[in-house]
């Protein structure tokens, strides 16, 4: 089957990229090391893809399922467009600051050859990371609109590569759970697998399949079917059968494939932000991205005190007071004895008739803890449940705006329906045109709006330490050591990070206030760095801090970087990641499980001279998963440093030029 394959690809070279009569097209990118070839095959379209010569899919069959019936088979090819692309942009927030894009790209018109004469134009980009492809949908004489029934993407995967991937129930998820990996001859068929999903093909070919700039669209997932790699999309909510309605012309989000022969390579990808338009506003500067409290998470402690701690001005001060000291840029506003910060007659967090998150509860005053808060240089963001702010959108972001409210936490989403994903989209919006941030929270993964919409911070998308408040398994080093292989390849990941009370796993316990961790201390620390998140939560409480080993790295370490390398990686086993801010270098190295010694490799630094903060674990972490060693030096590119990780340990450093 490879052997016919690049066969094909070889002898379609020889064809004139002009021919209308032209059945075969290929496409490659700029370094030629990734191959696309597409083909009618009897009227229906497939294509394959090669890196380095191997083959990665091979010929996969494209398809789309409308309300007046299937588009697939019985068609022509237009004539089709090649061209070259490129691209030097600035992102705002972002693992990297400036981006060079460089592609290569394909436009393929397909037509039915009988009645009713639809007509589908595939639009494929080939980058030197991977490649992407979209569906775009034209106003044709006999239809202005589309109903999408299906969207039948295949990927028919080369051989038996590994699965690392989050199985799911159903589409209404906040798409939390532990990952799993297996062969692809072992994946259970029809079960829904979120994205990114990760493929490690042999000879170290890795493929990452997500998808980007998802806007007035269904969310994506992939499902075995039948032995096929498929897409599914997300149906509409009270009917399942329809996932897409829209007035043409119309497009699909783009379905990417992150390729390289080094894991770190798709880490280090900007292909989601480069598939995004620009933004459209041109004033960001009012927009800071940072790290922000979330006293949820440690049970809004507070020291004894004076005055009752609840849902008030004193128990917020205290937190403010601890970011003004610290430099944490933002305190968050969330509840207190499980009632949320607003008026609210609904229980457990759901709103209820009379739900208004205009109307802070009794006793806060919202107007003073934003004008507090801003005269120690700390802005404020609030908790809200999704429809209680939907509801009242525009009445919501007028009132928080004069309050001085500077950010959202919008959350219990758990949907990625064309109608979510609308509505997400206009929560963006208009919270940018009210100065306001906003981090998605049970909501679905990134797809690189956070080009258009710089003020999407984050979002989660995935299973994390929040769980450690109620769940008997603690989330482990074993589950940490997936997220930058599956869920980070697809951006920004909201982590409750920051739990400064480790234990030895014998001596975890479910604590829904002072929650406990079994990862060590350091490699707390290091998640700051290996995880892209633009929003960095704080989550602990201020005496869990100060004072304590290792809180300097937190407050000093950025959220937004402007260049981000990948040293060392290995899926499921550990990864070392450098990020620069300005002049300065943060890496983070953790673990899973296994304790395992590294050789840091520092070129990255070049020729200048640094100095370097090094965080690491203690010989008895075993027994105190708290201890570090901090040890300063003298640092150059030259220098390999030598670091022993504990079993769910980790390492971090800050890196300052001299």
């Amino acid at each position: 089957m490879m052997r016919l394959f690049w066969i094909s690809f070889l002898l379609c070279l020889f064809i004139s990229k002009n021919s209308r009569a032209q059945k075969v097209l290929n496409l490659k990118s700029p370094s030629e090391n990734i191959g696309y070839s597409f083909k009618l095959n009897q009227g229906s379209a497939e294509y394959g893809v090669i890196f380095r010569k191997k083959l990665l899919i091979n010929y996969s069959p494209l398809s789309l399922v409308f309300n007046d019936g299937p588009f697939g088979k019985g068609l022509k090819m237009g004539k089709p467009i090649f061209r070259q692309g490129s691209e030097n942009y600035e992102l705002i927030v972002g693992k990297n600051r400036k981006i060079h894009s460089r592609y290569n790209e394909l436009l393929i018109p397909l037509e039915e050859i009988n009645l009713p004469r639809r007509r589908v134009n595939l639009r494929v980009r080939a980058f030197d990371d991977g490649l992407a492809f979209r569906y775009e949908f034209p106003i044709c004489k006999t239809q202005d609109s589309l109903i999408l029934l299906n969207e039948n993407s295949s990927f028919v995967l080369a051989g038996n590569p590994l699965v690392r991937t989050l199985f799911l129930p159903s589409y209404t998820t906040s798409h939390e759970g532990l990952y799993s990996l297996l062969p692809w001859n072992e994946v259970k068929e029809d079960t829904l697998m979120d994205m990114p999903a990760l493929f490690e093909f042999p000879d170290q070919k890795f493929l990452a399949i997500t998808e980007a700039a998802l806007l007035d669209y269904a969310g994506m997932y992939l499902v075995k079917h039948d032995g096929v790699l498929l897409s599914k999309l997300s149906p509409l909510p009270h009917r399942a059968t329809v996932k897409v309605k829209a007035v043409l012309p119309h497009q699909s989000p783009w379905r990417v494939l992150m390729i390289s022969d080094r894991v770190g390579a798709l880490i280090e990808s900007n292909i989601l932000t480069n598939l995004n338009d620009p933004p459209k506003m041109k004033d960001w500067s009012w927009l800071k991205p940072g790290k922000t409290t979330f006293p949820w998470w440690n049970g809004n402690i507070t020291p004894d005190t004076s005055f009752a701690p609840g849902n008030n001005f004193e128990t917020n001060k205290y937190y403010i007071d601890f970011c003004a000291r610290n430099g944490i840029e933002y305190h968050s506003v969330v509840e207190y004895g499980l009632h949320e910060w607003y008026s609210n007659d609904g229980a457990n967090f759901m709103p209820g008739p009379h739900a208004d998150p205009t109307k802070p509860v009794p006793g806060l005053d919202m107007q003073e803890i934003c004008d507090y808060a801003k005269s120690k240089g700390v802005g404020i963001r609030v908790w809200v449940y999704w429809s209680a702010l939907y509801a009242k959108l525009d009445s919501a972001l007028d009132q928080f705006q004069k309050w001085g409210i500077t950010g959202l936490m919008v959350d219990f989403m758990d949907r990625d329906d064309q109608e979510m994903v609308n509505i997400q989209t206009e929560i963006l919006e208009k919270a940018a045109r009210h100065h306001i941030h906003i981090q998605f929270h049970g909501a679905y993964k990134p797809t690189g709006l956070s080009r258009t919409f710089p003020n999407e911070f984050t979002r989660e998308g995935t299973l994390n330490y929040e769980s450690n408040k109620w769940n008997e398994e603690a989330i482990s080093a074993d589950h940490d050591i997936n997220m930058p292989f599956t869920r980070m390849l697809a951006g920004s990941t909201d982590y409750h990070l920051g739990g400064f009370r480790a234990v030895p796993t014998c001596k975890y316990k479910v604590q829904y206030t002072r929650p406990l961790m079994i990862s060590t201390r350091c490699h707390m620390l290091a998640m700051y760095v290996v995880l892209e998140n633009y929003l960095g939560m704080v989550c602990d409480f201020p005496a869990a801090y100060e004072g304590q080993p290792g809180f300097e790295f937190i407050r000093e370490v950025p959220t937004v970087w402007d260049e981000t390398r990948v040293i060392d990686a290995k899926p499921g086993e550990y990864i070392v990641i450098a990020r620069r801010k300005n002049t300065d270098w943060y890496v983070g190295c953790i673990t899973n499980h296994e304790s395992r010694k590294l050789s840091i490799s520092m070129n990255f630094l070049g020729n200048a001279n640094y100095e370097a903060d090094i965080f690491a674990d203690a010989p008895d972490v075993q027994n105190d998963p708290n201890h570090l060693i901090k040890q300063t030096r003298a640092i150059s590119g030259a220098d390999n440093i030598t670091i022993f990780l504990a079993p769910g340990g980790g390492a971090a450093m800050q890196i300052r030029a001299r």
